[in-house]
Order: C-alpha cells, then sequence, then structure tokens
C-alpha cells in the first residue's frame, strides 16, 4: 500500500440545465494533503458526493491504482468529514466509538483501547461519557474525524471542516492531519486562500467545473494570487 494513486478521469454532473462539474479529471498521490479550491457554491461538496457515491456522476469515471494495478474505489477506501458533523446524539462519546469499533472490529489495524483513542483527540475525561447532543460543534467535528482516522481509509474527503471551528481547535485539527497525510491522501475543500496555502501540499482550483493545479511558487507572485482571488469572485457572481 505504498505507492497508491487515485485518478479521476472526465467526471461530469449536472442537476437539470445547471452544469455542476464540467470535466474534472486529476491525480492524487497517497503522501500529500490537497487543497480544493473554490467558491461556495463552486461544487466542491458535490464532487465529494459523487467520488463517495451518495450522487451518481452523469459520465467519467475514478479508481484506485494501488503499486501499479488499478482497481475499483471500495467503499472502505473513502473516509468523509462533512463540514456539520452528524454523529449518533442519542449515545455517548464512548458509547458511539465502542459500536463503530464493534462493527468494524476486522477491518481495523493496530486497535486501541476507547481511552486511548480519546486521549489522541483531545476528549477530556469528563466529556467522554456526555451524551453526543451535548458536545459542542467542534467536539462533535472531532468524533466524526476520529472515527475516520480509526477506519484509516486510503482517501479522506474534508468538506470544509474547519471554517466553524475555533482557533484553538482548527489548529489542533491542521496538526492532527499533518501527522496523518503519510498513510493516506487527504482531499481539503475550502474556499479560504490562505488556509490553502497554509495546511495543503498542493492546491487544486474546481472553478467553471474544472480542475486546475495551481503551483504553490506561483502563490508568492502577488499578480497570480490576485488572478486566483478574482477567479473565485469572477465564480460568486455567476
Amino acid at each position: 500500500m505504498d505507492n497508491i494513486k487515485f485518478t479521476i478521469e472526465h467526471l461530469s454532473k449536472s442537476f437539470e440545465k445547471k452544469t455542476v462539474l464540467k470535466d474534472v479529471d486529476f491525480t492524487f498521490n497517497k503522501g500529500k494533503i490537497y487543497g480544493l479550491l473554490g467558491r461556495n457554491g463552486a461544487g466542491k461538496t458535490t464532487l465529494f458526493n459523487c467520488l463517495n457515491r451518495d450522487l451518481k456522476a452523469d459520465s467519467g469515471s475514478f479508481y484506485i491504482e494501488d503499486n501499479g494495478a488499478r482497481r475499483e474505489v471500495k467503499a472502505e477506501d473513502i473516509g468523509y468529514v462533512l463540514s456539520t458533523p452528524t454523529v449518533p446524539e442519542f449515545l455517548t462519546g464512548r458509547e458511539f466509538l465502542k459500536f463503530f469499533i464493534d462493527i468494524n472490529e476486522n477491518a481495523i489495524r493496530d486497535k486501541r483501547s476507547i481511552d486511548e483513542y480519546f486521549d489522541y483527540m483531545g476528549i477530556a475525561s469528563e466529556d467522554r461519557d456526555k451524551l453526543l447532543k451535548d458536545y459542542s460543534h467542534g467536539m462533535k467535528n472531532k468524533m466524526q474525524m476520529l472515527v475516520n482516522i480509526i477506519a484509516r481509509p486510503n482517501i479522506l474527503l474534508l468538506d470544509e471542516p474547519l471554517t466553524s471551528l475555533d482557533v484553538v481547535v482548527a489548529e489542533e485539527m491542521k496538526q492532527m492531519l499533518r501527522s496523518l497525510k503519510k498513510e493516506c491522501i487527504i482531499i481539503f475543500s475550502t474556499h479560504i486562500l490562505d488556509l490553502a496555502i497554509d495546511l495543503c501540499d498542493d492546491i487544486v482550483l474546481l472553478s467553471h467545473g474544472e480542475l486546475e493545479l495551481v503551483e504553490k511558487s506561483d502563490l508568492d507572485n502577488k499578480d497570480f494570487k490576485d488572478k486566483i482571488i478574482y477567479t473565485l469572485r469572477e465564480d460568486d457572481n455567476e
């Protein structure tokens, strides 16, 4: 599992007369955090939903290349962290983790104790047996991230996960993602250019339904950076 690539070929998706994804074509490599940069409404979530197969693409395909061998993307290959965390609020944090570990027992590698997982995510002892409905947004986000870390997918899709977190939690999450990237492909969607520059190894711009790699070295050039910002605003005015 050392040399994993994730390739999307000519993916398209329309809703009635509106084309959201026109010709998405890109290869992502393991060991990197990719910033998927685009305005709100550019199609980032639509792309993630197609890759997660929550939506059926109109055309195109995607696959994993594992040490040179091409194969279909399986459900367990993809972890998906939503911008608004979805957790079973009628369970406590501990019950939720135990349930997740129990149903995925055969697939989990290097299994740890529940409290070790809580320690890793920085969930305080006094919060571990509280109902998830009483967790803050940031704590729910951490729990959603934690089950994906336990599952260790090959591809981790993060849909604006830091946007509504406080500064301390957001910084903790960024450090965690940097430590995780050696194990998987991380695609991090955001509409904030400075966040993408700070966190991501490569930046991919989703504009007019297509993906374009942005060289980070080009962003040292003020004119080029202004062009990217203008493109995001231009899309926003469509």
